[in-house]
């Protein structure tokens, strides 16, 4: 009908003002009329298959900017605005974020509580200076299963996790025991959390002691202290987690890890990273 429409009206108003008006693509429309689309309508078919390419591989999760500088990683030339309109022609929407449930991270022990040396200084000039470290939770058919991660904020690379049934202080140890192994034993470092139970007993300061890690806290309700881990939690959540009904916690553990490991770090395009994922970014400014 639409297309029948813009027939009638070809000798009144132009073509492609009408489709745009009415939301149709032009070059739909020129070949439901029989003919030939032209140059430009041709390659925003060509595009639009690349668009939604990106767009797929990236669960759904990905906007006109991360999807726009995937495309000239592989040699197109195009806009940006344009990856957006062939974006909206093809009711291409990336999830928006949820609001963040609030988090119940136990009682503070008043002696293992640390100042706050990271400031809201979430960048760092070389790997394994500061870590930052939080931990959320997912709920399944079977409970809730509780994800601990460390960031390090060189290159926003999560390189230390672990998940479990409950929150105890092993699951935040575990997380850090992780990193520790895949990074080494790093010099002059920084850990930053908030003052959750978890971070504050006396098995996680001991470890943070032994591994001669200086320790920073957030002040006590102050989320905007520790805005990288939030950020990454709320992004998980977003692009994977909210799109989801674990009927196990097995399932659930399986899918963080494959956010995590196949998606995030490798390949996830990061903005404050001028859009290379994590590794990628390390990869460049230390190969």
């Amino acid at each position: 009908m639409k297309y029948a429409w813009i027939v009638r009206q070809r000798g009144v108003w132009p073509t492609r003002a009408m489709c745009r008006l009415l939301g149709v693509s032009h070059s739909g429309f020129y070949e439901w009329l029989g003919r030939s689309p032209g140059k430009r309508s041709q390659e925003n078919v060509r595009l639009t298959r690349l668009v939604r390419e990106s767009f797929e591989s990236s669960d759904k999760t990905y906007g006109s900017p991360r999807i726009w500088h995937d495309l000239r990683a592989a040699g197109e030339r195009c806009g940006v605005n344009r990856v957006a309109r062939l974006m909206q022609q093809a009711g291409l929407q990336a999830r928006q974020r949820r609001r963040r449930m609030p988090g119940n991270s136990g009682a503070a022990a008043a002696h293992g509580i640390a100042p706050n040396y990271l400031q809201r200084q979430f960048e760092a000039d070389a790997p394994n200076r500061k870590w930052v470290a939080d931990f959320t939770y997912i709920w399944t058919a079977e409970g809730w299963v509780f994800v601990a991660a460390v960031m390090d904020l060189y290159s926003r690379r999560i390189v230390g996790w672990s998940m479990s049934n409950t929150m105890h202080a092993k699951m935040v140890a575990d997380a850090l025991l992780m990193a520790l192994w895949r990074r080494g034993r790093p010099a002059q470092l920084i850990h930053h959390s908030d003052q959750g139970s978890q971070y504050t007993s006396e098995d996680f300061q001991s470890l943070l002691r032994q591994q001669g890690i200086t320790c920073s806290m957030s002040r006590r309700g102050d989320c905007w202290d520790n805005a990288a881990m939030e950020s990454f939690f709320s992004t998980l959540k977003t692009e994977r987690v909210n799109r989801s009904i674990y009927r196990t916690r097995d399932t659930a553990r399986a899918d963080v890890f494959d956010y995590i490991e196949r998606f995030y770090n490798p390949h996830r395009r990061h903005s404050t990273l001028n859009f290379l994922s994590p590794v990628q970014f390390e990869q460049r400014m230390t190969g």
